[in-house]
């Protein structure tokens, strides 16, 4: 029953989504990975625990998928029609 039993976050949430927003902070600002150890050390209270859980893939995945696209733009300008051979 630990999904019965369980704290309901959102209240916390919600104040930390509402107080970033007045603060004129970008979503992908609040969950910041790249950031100094100074700002890091400012903001870690403010930061969802899950943020970086969620925001590592997506990035890689963004990044990965234009680096792809970029070599298959190449590989078609240079006149090969598949990623790999020379078909």
């Amino acid at each position: 029953m630990g999904l019965v039993d369980a704290k309901n976050k959102v209240p916390e949430l919600q104040k930390f989504y509402q107080t970033a927003y007045k603060e004129h902070t970008r979503l992908w600002k609040i969950c910041e990975t790249g950031a100094s150890a100074d700002e890091r050390r400012l903001t870690q209270l403010s930061q969802n625990p899950r943020s970086r859980l969620y925001m590592t893939p997506y990035v890689i995945l963004l990044w990965g998928t234009l680096g792809v696209t970029f070599y298959g733009a190449g590989r078609k300008v240079l006149g090969y029609n598949t990623y790999f051979g020379k078909n």
